[in-house]
């Protein structure tokens, strides 16, 4: 599937994922293996450096590894045997010396979770970056009135500010999330055979909190082999990444839309073009993002379903792990930069807005004239005239406020320039001005 890389996943991403990476990881655990075990006296400290020097990824026949997983049921096995004949070569006492006491799984899942340090690592930088587009955006468009839609339908007056808000809002809470996620995901898996560390006797302990923290890995109570927990909550967070960008996704491709027509994708060569309609201009930013909130559930739900492992060690829910976390996280990384791009070079087309403002003839503004006139016949009764004047408005094909100036009982409790204030759209939203003001605050606040 290497073609579609470049249009679906993070090219920066994706090289915490590569093959080279996922070995590195492993290796990179064996080589900290051998220094915490030295540091504690459970292996000679001569045998660190030819362990560690042999940990380079570049140097070893990921082809030939891949195969021999095969068989023997995990990259783990083979990598650690290519990495004891490698060993062997420069020192042979010290290749006694390598793996010591650990099993593959915690050189596998240890792997992982400095290939998801790295990569959160990096999303972290791309939710900045989204936060700092979308904060400039939405104060630019604090107050550009538009239409407000609830279930397609026009709705009320909104400002464009406010919606790019709402988006603002969502990427603070998931990097305030990530944040939290991090300490408690991000750990070290050091149990051996069956995640007592029998093999090390009494030193165990002191290997595991010396191997964390050379890793810069959290290191967990015990061993985790069989609670996947950890790996659910990594998948979930990118499920929800990945939601909240399609959301973004949708409501721009919607806006999009030729009928619509408020905004569109940054023009470019090349860009959103079609094979036979050279007028063609598709939102093909939006269409990727909403590809990976599309994949995005389902690869959640595998890491979830997988939670069930039997005993300690899974069987078939482990693997099954292997590589849904990382496509979720290429996915989730990929859609980012997209949405980075998309709204660094969105053009708010504020002309069309103020036109479908207009689209209803005045109706869209029902809900303010109803407020102003139950505060002085009741809700009930003013939402029935109201709504009466409204299917006059609709059956004649004339504006709702000619319609109300026409109604002696609507004059005479508002009168006719308050029924003009109360039908311009820019005189009837709320505190959109000051919920967009706030989230801007909060993206200040998460500068610094």
């Amino acid at each position: 599937m290497e073609l579609f890389d470049p249009l679906f996943r993070s090219s920066a991403c994706a090289a915490h994922f590569g093959p080279a990476a996922t070995l590195q990881g492993m290796l990179d655990f064996e080589a900290a293996l051998a220094h915490a075990q030295a540091a504690a006296g459970v292996i000679p400290q001569a045998a660190v450096a030819p362990i560690e020097q042999a940990c380079r990824s570049d140097c070893f026949d990921a082809a030939r590894i891949a195969g021999d997983a095969a068989r023997a049921g995990n990259l783990a096995i083979p990598l650690v045997k290519q990495l004891t004949a490698r060993v062997r070569q420069a020192d042979p006492e010290a290749a006694r010396y390598v793996h010591w006491g650990a099993t593959s799984q915690d050189a596998i899942d240890t792997g992982m979770m400095l290939q998801l340090k790295a990569a959160f690592g990096q999303i972290d930088g791309q939710l900045a970056a989204l936060r700092q587009v979308l904060a400039e955006q939405a104060e630019r468009h604090r107050d550009t009135v538009m239409v407000g839609r609830t279930w397609l339908q026009h709705a009320l007056p909104i400002t464009f500010g406010l919606k790019l808000a709402g988006t603002l809002d969502a990427v603070l809470r998931l990097r305030a999330q990530l944040h939290g996620l991090m300490p408690e995901v991000l750990c070290l898996q050091f149990g051996g055979a069956a995640g007592t560390l029998a093999s090390l006797g009494e030193r165990g302990p002191d290997v595991a909190g010396r191997l964390a923290e050379r890793l810069g890995l959290t290191l967990p109570d015990l061993p985790w082999h069989g609670q996947r927990d950890r790996i659910a909550r990594a998948g979930a967070f990118l499920g929800t990444l990945a939601g909240t960008l399609g959301k973004l996704a949708r409501d721009v491709s919607l806006l999009a839309q030729t009928d619509v027509g408020e905004v569109a994708e940054a023009a470019g060569e090349g860009r959103g073009g079609s094979s036979t309609m050279p007028h063609k201009r598709n939102p093909v930013g939006c269409a990727v993002i909403l590809a990976a909130a599309a994949r995005a559930p389902q690869l959640a739900a595998t890491l979830l379903a997988a939670m069930p492992q039997e005993h300690e060690r899974g069987l078939g829910g482990w693997h099954a792990e292997w590589e849904t976390l990382p496509e979720l996280a290429l996915l989730a990384a990929g859609a980012l930069d997209t949405s980075i791009e998309l709204v660094r070079g969105l053009e708010v087309h504020e002309a069309r807005m103020r036109q479908n403002l207009g689209a209803t003839q005045g109706l869209i503004m029902a809900e303010a004239v109803t407020m102003a006139l139950g505060a002085s016949m009741g809700r009930l009764q003013a939402h029935g005239l109201v709504e009466q004047k409204c299917r006059l408005a609709l059956q004649q094909g004339r504006d709702l406020q000619d319609v109300l100036a026409e109604d002696q009982q609507v004059l005479a409790v508002l009168g006719p320039q308050r029924l003009a204030e109360l039908m311009a759209p820019q005189n009837y939203l709320g505190a959109a001005g000051v919920f967009v003001d706030r989230v801007l605050q909060r993206a200040r606040a998460d500068q610094d």
